[in-house]
């Protein structure tokens, strides 16, 4: 077997059911499950329709490249959406199997070993912490090394990428960015995207923007990388690439459809990777991913229901739980609450995360499991990630269970 595979961390829920292995959930309470960020809300049955509707496609094989009418209708959602002078449906976008296998596959078609001046010096992916775990493992499977940029309090939680080194962006291939965030909420504005931009020019690096919670705003929607390469003329999206997906758009997480748009000399070489890679998504699948991108109804709906979870929250133990609403996304970031510190007296997110589950049957994910500790810091301890996916009625039940944790003496 590939010896890099040993460097793979356990994922974050593999950590959590070791964490809660000896640990039996309150029998009193119904579990209530906001540890996995999976939408709950319902899919739009338009394109359930169009899914059963043309089920008898299963009798062909789809092309890697997808159909011509669900690259268009992309290119269509892309342009009004983040304001672009244009965008080719042939050359600047693909259908992809979800964003997760797209984010790991890039990777492993872009990173060049060979390029190095001094062949002990692995090629750099650059990445926010707390992170997507893909990133990181992506990275080491494709021979490169993660460089972690903390998101702290101090920097908004986006990560200061204007303080990497220089040292470090010349052995920099790729740098990943998560905006919105997952798991902080924090949305990258233009001049954060014109700055990396500037240090892709000056160093070659490629740029991979997960946008796949873009639609999950509150207000005025975030701005995207290509947005920002379109106000600067850049309609080349010369070492750009982005990545969306309908999972948490529309609901619709077990369709795995998504896309990667942007350089089209990035594109056009990933897309014979992903030929031989044998990575093509199902055609009733990309029929029905036409009808859920040009359908913006459902969306706006979407945003209201969480819209509303985040107002109750917030009410209700914005104080107990010091909670702010995020920039966009369905996660709260939470700061562990007294009295559940370690013995050094500094917030515990495993004790916090135990508790809630043996308490009150709630599952939540502790902010560690997320991050990498650097220099003696892991950002993510003394956080946890509480993902808002359940029901409203489900909502206002855990916030009367947490309401009850936190009264104890």
């Amino acid at each position: 077997m590939n010896p890099k595979l040993e460097l793979l961390h356990p994922y974050p829920f593999a950590k959590m059911a070791t964490l809660l292995a000896h640990s039996t959930p309150a029998p009193e309470f119904e579990t209530i499950k906001l540890g996995i960020g999976e939408p709950k809300h319902e899919p739009p049955s338009f394109v359930l329709q169009t899914l059963a509707d043309n089920l008898i496609k299963v009798q062909n094989y789809p092309s890697t490249s997808g159909l011509p009418e669900l690259r268009q209708a992309i290119a269509d959602w892309l342009q009004h959406r983040f304001s672009l002078n244009r965008i080719s449906a042939d050359s600047q976008i693909i259908p992809v199997m979800g964003t997760r296998e797209a984010l790991f596959s890039f990777v492993q078609a872009a990173i060049n070993l060979d390029a190095g001046n001094d062949v002990s010096d692995k090629p750099l992916i650059v990445m926010p912490n707390p992170f997507y775990q893909i990133y990181e493992g992506a990275a080491l499977l494709a021979g490169a090394e993660p460089y972690f940029v903390p998101c702290t309090a101090d920097n908004d939680f986006k990560g200061d990428y204007r303080s990497v080194p220089s040292d470090v962006w010349e052995r920099t291939q790729l740098v990943f960015v998560c905006s919105p965030n997952n798991p902080t909420g924090a949305v990258f504005d233009a001049d954060d995207w014109q700055a990396l931009i500037e240090l892709s020019d000056q160093h070659n690096f490629i740029i991979a923007s997960d946008e796949c919670y873009s639609e999950l705003y509150f207000e005025s929607p975030p701005v995207g990388l290509l947005e920002v390469c379109a106000q600067l003329g850049r309609d080349d999206y010369k070492n750009c690439v982005v990545f969306h997906s309908l999972s948490k758009r529309s609901n619709l997480p077990g369709l795995r459809s998504g896309f990667i748009a942007g350089d089209a000399s990035l594109l056009q070489p990933y897309l014979q990777y992903r030929t031989y890679q044998g990575a093509a998504l199902p055609i009733h699948h990309q029929l029905a991913s036409i009808a859920a991108w040009q359908d913006e109804a459902h969306v706006e709906h979407n945003r209201t229901l969480y819209a509303q979870k985040f107002d109750l929250w917030i009410s209700e133990l914005g104080e107990a739980l010091t909670l702010t609403k995020p920039d966009a996304g369905f996660y709260l970031w939470v700061q562990v609450p007294p009295p559940f510190v370690d013995e050094q007296g500094e917030p515990d997110d495993e004790a916090f995360v135990k508790a809630l589950y043996e308490q009150v049957n709630i599952n939540a994910l502790a902010g560690r499991y997320l991050s990498r500790e650097v220099d003696g810091v892991n950002p993510g301890k003394g956080f946890v990630r509480l993902a808002l996916v359940a029901s409203v009625d489900e909502s206002r039940q855990a916030i009367e269970r947490i309401k009850g944790l936190l009264s104890q003496p």
